[in-house]
């Protein structure tokens, strides 16, 4: 039996990933396939039971488990361990590092029910509907870093090799390929090196995708064109921490990061979560939209699994229910019929029976 490695983490995570199961194990009834779920500590959790973020035997059930699906690491209560040691470098690099986890997916897309919820105009969001590809396992994030002394300074090294840039461009340009054919490229070769060569790169890749229009755009640019006319975006691919700061931006493009879920990928193996923090601020309230981390539950079954029909039923299921006027307190205007977590991830279970297998 295919078997997932549960990590629920620290802060809000502990709410979200449990409701998350819930929603798999209610749409997994009557799949053609059975999966099994084991949980194992993994960040601040880990820390405070068996001393460190990643614990050896949590590592060696993700190696072996056929997916990994996450909640959220981090808290103030481990901010002041060294950097190292610390949940979201341990355990989250950790992870990425070691399973080879060199693509991150994050689909954006506006949901007509959440229009109001963006904080940008209507027309500027209602047709947003994109992916961004970042790359997980180079750059600035896993180069050389470090400090000196004499005089006082602090570095941090930001390289790639041609695999790790080909990887993920041809990862970005098969997936334009099965959507409306068009890439666009985000860098800074007007200043960096490291994206000179990523443009490089992409451009003789192009070369075995003739039917794959390819743009480029520099970061800077790209960040202002995500908030002015996102209409304009297919599929983005771009580098790591680029990647990261992009992807929090257009997750304000969905309505609130708490709808973006995401997939980070090694070609064979998958992890999952939400693009979201462990928000300690509101852990332990029943207050967290679950709704990113179920539809990453989606994103699992359908890329790690093939259960394309159980993956539709989630998402169908999300839709119904924000078409409902159900929201968690992320997502709420006035008038709005606001749930917490666990009655949210109810009301997804509830509307599945509206969308049976077929």
């Amino acid at each position: 039996m295919p078997k997932v490695v549960v990590l629920p983490g620290d802060g809000i995570g502990v709410e979200i990933v449990p409701q998350a199961i819930r929603v798999l194990q209610a749409v997994l009834k009557d799949a053609p396939l059975k999966i099994e779920f084991e949980e194992h500590l993994v960040g601040g959790a880990a820390i405070d039971a068996l001393g460190k973020a990643l614990p050896e035997a949590t590592l060696a059930a993700c190696q072996e488990a056929d997916a990994v699906f996450l909640g959220a690491v981090g808290g103030p209560k481990w901010d002041s361990l060294p950097a190292p040691e610390r949940p979201e470098t341990a355990a989250l690099l950790g992870l990425r590092k070691t399973l080879g986890l060199y693509a991150n997916i994050r689909p954006v897309r506006m949901l007509p029910a959440l229009v109001d919820a963006s904080t940008l105009k209507k027309e500027v969001v209602e047709h947003v509907d994109m992916v961004v590809l970042r790359e997980l396992t180079g750059g600035l994030y896993f180069g050389d870093k470090g400090r000196k002394e004499n005089p006082p300074s602090a570095y941090d090294v930001m390289a790639y090799t041609e695999e790790e840039v080909e990887r993920i461009v041809r990862l970005g340009f098969e997936t334009a390929r099965m959507r409306h054919k068009k890439l666009c490229s985000v860098d800074k070769a007007n200043v960096i090196e490291t994206s000179r060569f990523w443009r490089e790169v992409t451009n003789r890749v192009a070369g075995d995708y003739p039917d794959v229009e390819l743009t480029h755009m520099y970061v800077d640019n790209a960040a202002m064109q995500l908030v002015r006319y996102p209409e304009q975006f297919d599929v983005i691919v771009t580098e790591n921490m680029f990647g990261d700061i992009l992807t929090d931006l257009a997750s304000m493009l969905s309505g609130s990061i708490g709808m973006m879920a995401s997939a980070s990928l090694n070609g064979k193996k998958g992890l999952y979560e939400p693009a979201h923090g462990s928000a300690p601020d509101i852990a332990g309230k029943n207050l967290a939209n679950p709704l990113a981390t179920i539809l990453s539950g989606a994103m699992m079954l359908r890329y790690t699994f093939g259960l394309e029909a159980e993956a539709l039923r989630i998402e169908q299921a999300v839709t119904t229910v924000l078409e409902k006027g159900y929201r968690t307190g992320d997502l709420a205007k006035p008038g709005d019929k606001v749930l917490g977590t666990k009655e949210m991830s109810d009301a997804v279970i509830k509307s599945l029976e509206l969308f049976p297998r077929v």
